[in-house]
């Protein structure tokens, strides 16, 4: 801390850094760290389903789809989009109830 009791403030070329910003920054990519991580995990699932899909119908051992199974298939993606839309807001929310919180205080 600098003789004054505050932390010290470092300078960059332009504009001056504080230790709080740089806390701020820290809890914003840890946020988002969290995020991609869970984003990743649910692509990387889909993608293992959907490839399982194709070599199970390669295999011959599934029956064609037919029409009538479309709409539902598209209602069950959408919902799935939705909750993971919704996770992902939520992650939001929290960073920025942390992030509120901490300039807060």
């Amino acid at each position: 801390m600098a003789g004054n009791g505050r932390p010290p403030t470092w300078t960059w070329p332009f504009h001056p850094v504080s230790h709080q910003s740089l806390l701020t920054d820290v809890a914003n990519l840890t946020a988002r760290n969290g995020r991609l991580r869970t984003y990743i995990t649910r692509l990387e699932r889909r993608l293992s389903e959907a490839l399982g899909q194709a070599v199970w119908e390669a295999s011959g051992l599934s029956a064609p789809p037919t029409s009538k199974d479309s709409p539902a298939k598209i209602g069950q993606l959408e919902r799935s989009e939705l909750a993971e839309r919704e996770g992902d807001l939520a992650a939001a929310r929290a960073a920025n109830r942390d992030l509120m919180a901490r300039l807060n205080s």
